[in-house]
């Protein structure tokens, strides 16, 4: 059974810290954090949160490892994630992976980013439909077009 996700004291803290080096560009998990900005779907506010954005089958991918935060329901109502890390800022459209494009997706961000595998069911040594299982509780986005 995967963990479930809980922003407690210590992740709120761990965030904070990933925040202040990724906003100053000191590069957190290689060279695939960012902080994401999104419009929030009701109160219209900017919120910003580490992610990471990782390559795959040559195109980029936002994943949500902990399952359907905030971010995610941001992006579906305003579909722009502004990435940034340091002075380095790009606008993206971002469109939704559907479970048969995810599944191969999840299973490089897990390869990746090992230390999420413990919040999904499916086991890198299983089978690729497992993965594409997952899609529901863990929503992918293609980052689709770069906005100038």
């Amino acid at each position: 059974m995967a963990r479930k996700y809980r922003l407690g004291v210590t992740r709120k803290a761990a965030n904070a810290v990933v925040k202040a080096l990724l906003e100053r560009g000191i590069p957190v998990n290689g060279r695939t954090g960012f902080l994401l900005t999104t419009r929030g779907r009701k109160s219209g506010v900017d919120r910003t949160t580490p992610v990471n954005v990782i390559e795959a089958g040559g195109e980029r991918w936002l994943v949500s490892p902990y399952g359907q935060v905030g971010w995610v329901h941001n992006l579906r109502t305003d579909p722009a994630a502004r990435l940034w890390r340091g002075r380095r800022r790009e606008t993206w459209e971002v469109e939704e992976a559907d479970a048969a494009t995810a599944g191969p997706v999840l299973r490089a961000y897990v390869r990746k980013i090992p230390v999420t595998a413990p919040f999904f069911d499916a086991k890198l040594t299983g089978p690729p439909e497992a993965f594409a299982a997952e899609a529901v509780r863990h929503p992918v986005f293609r980052l689709a077009r770069s906005r100038a």
